[in-house]
């Protein structure tokens, strides 16, 4: 029996670029709450923006953020994943030496970005509407590094074996979306935020259902007792995954008509 939805969001619930989610997503969260189903929304984009995604039940689902760098259910923090300094100031000086992309720095208060790119700064304010501070140099920032991410508007094919190669073995590098490259630490992986919070709700793993469409939604996809791969998700990722499909909100009306 299902006691637990979670869901990635670019690529998942957002399809084809979308920067707002369905009224009718909102209407599946109630609804599969009524019947004691909870929701989780688990994406590499940071607790603010979420929250503000899902305004409207904003307070009654809970959260993987960061690409599991952070776990949050009803304000409480169930885990976090820090990046050890040293090694975030040397991705920091990786970033400047590959040069084809802009860096944004998140950390538990907000996020941080150094660009001067125009187009950059437009995407993050304006599109995905981050909470996001311009500094002049992100080395600066003192605060615990929960994850360091780089975008490149010609996509990820190039840059993510650049980082993957320089940092193997040391932190996870993984493509989140198609413009997006993060680096978090090995184990804050949305499989183990999803872990820590079915254990904080004692939830068993096979009453869980979850759905990705990226490299960073693996563990997560192996966790749950229902993994579903979206039908155009990266190579691979349905070998993963139990079930494939075209669209989550249809997996959630026959979710909630089943029962």
């Amino acid at each position: 029996m299902i006691q637990l939805v979670a869901s990635d969001l670019d690529g998942t619930i957002l399809q084809n670029d979308a920067q707002h989610v369905s009224p009718r997503i909102f209407e599946l969260i109630m609804e599969l709450k009524r019947k004691g189903i909870l929701f989780a929304a688990a994406s590499g984009r940071q607790y603010s923006n979420l929250r503000g995604l899902f305004e409207p039940v904003k307070d009654e689902i809970s959260y993987i953020a960061e690409n599991g760098s952070l776990c949050i259910h009803k304000g409480q923090v169930l885990s976090r994943g820090i990046i050890e300094r040293e090694l975030g100031l040397e991705i920091l000086d990786s970033i400047k030496e590959y040069g084809k992309c802009d860096c944004f720095l998140s950390c538990e208060s907000g996020g941080y970005m150094d660009s001067d790119n125009a187009e950059f700064i437009r995407h993050m304010t304006e599109v995905v509407k981050f909470d996001i501070r311009h500094v002049d140099d992100l080395k600066k920032i003192q605060e615990p590094f929960l994850k360091i991410a780089v975008c490149s508007f010609s996509g990820t094919h190039d840059m993510a074996p650049f980082f993957k190669d320089r940092f193997h073995g040391r932190i996870n590098v993984v493509t989140s979306g198609n413009l997006w490259v993060d680096f978090i630490v090995p184990d804050a992986t949305k499989g183990n935020a999803l872990s820590a919070l079915l254990d904080h709700l004692h939830i068993p793993v096979e009453n869980c259902m979850a759905f990705g469409d990226q490299y960073n939604d693996v563990e997560m996809l192996q966790l749950a007792g229902e993994g579903y791969a979206m039908s155009n998700a990266a190579p691979g990722i349905a070998y993963y995954s139990d079930y494939v499909t075209d669209s989550v909100e249809e997996v959630l009306e026959d979710l909630v008509s089943s029962l």
